[in-house]
């Protein structure tokens, strides 16, 4: 396949772009990853595909190829996590603060880092991987090893300078192998293409409209449970359980959030706990919310 067909796919316009067949979606990934393109063909591919807007199987075609690629470490009791690698901006992350709680659980925590990828540029968790001791229970996998061939994109990602469907598929690549994944959303719309999109890899997926996209738990909230085929939707309230955490609307500096884990305020602990008593639920290790807050 010549790499100019997926280009013409996507970039000559509404009356004549078309979605990619799993073969051909495979095929152009292949080539991306493996450089065999010019960048600037690469960027004008990215660009078009997210205009265009990239459809579900597409999505699954580039997932399914991934998994040739990534290095699978498999953790036993684990749920990954999936933040954007854009980073956060305006506060710090909890997975750290949240493991803690978890440590007498038997729960792993397992989360993905790399370089910044656009658009965001927020604080990464790579760069807070490097700079704090995270417990015993929370696993840190770093994309430059288990996939290094996306990772290598990160210089020609960030000289475009815009989010693309890259910026969705990395969000899980079940590097643990685990039965369970929660990640952030920021739309309501979007939570039944990522359900079609990830949901078939695990026993049980979560998707939360949480902090900056995020899969964690600030302020009130909705999140779904994606199961068996099917989506519910519910509702989780901080002040439900006595914390009156209030969020950061101004950026802060990555030393500023790693001084927050480190040093963390009571009520940044609260929330931290809350977030734990949350994936001891979606993990079937306690029947609701409140009853993983009361026994942590």
């Amino acid at each position: 396949m010549e790499f100019h067909t997926a280009i013409k796919a996507v970039g000559v316009g509404k009356k004549h772009n078309r979605e990619l067949t799993r073969e051909e979606m495979q095929e152009t990934m292949r080539m991306i990853l493996e450089q065999s393109v010019y960048p600037e063909q690469v960027s004008a591919f990215l660009l078009g595909w997210r205009v265009r807007e990239e459809s579900t199987e597409e999505f699954r075609a580039v997932l399914d190829l991934f998994d040739n690629y990534i290095e699978k470490m498999p953790v036993e009791n684990a749920i990954e996590l999936g933040y954007p690698y854009d980073g956060k901006v305006d506060n710090p992350y909890l997975f750290p603060l949240v493991a803690s709680f978890l440590k007498q659980s038997g729960l792993q925590l397992a989360v993905t880092g790399d370089r910044l990828q656009p658009s965001k540029a927020g604080t990464t968790v790579k760069e807070v991987c490097e700079r704090i001791d995270l417990p015993v229970n929370c696993n840190y996998f770093d994309r430059a090893r288990f996939f290094p061939q996306l990772s290598q994109l990160t210089e020609i990602r960030n000289r475009l300078g815009l989010r693309t469907g890259l910026n969705t598929v990395e969000k899980l690549h079940n590097i643990p192998s685990a039965e369970y994944a929660l990640i952030g959303v920021f739309h309501k719309p979007f939570v039944k293409k990522y359900a079609a999109i990830f949901a078939g890899r695990y026993k049980r997926l979560v998707i939360v409209q949480g902090n900056e996209g995020t899969p964690e738990i600030y302020s009130k909230c909705k999140y779904w449970i994606c199961e068996n085929g099917e989506i519910s939707e519910h509702y989780i309230n901080p002040a439900d359980f006595g914390i009156g955490y209030e969020k950061s609307w101004k950026r802060i500096s990555l030393e500023k959030s790693v001084e927050m884990l480190k040093n963390p305020s009571n009520e940044l602990l609260e929330l931290a706990k809350l977030n734990a008593a949350f994936y001891l639920f979606i993990t079937n290790r306690a029947e609701s919310v409140e009853e993983g807050w009361e026994r942590l």
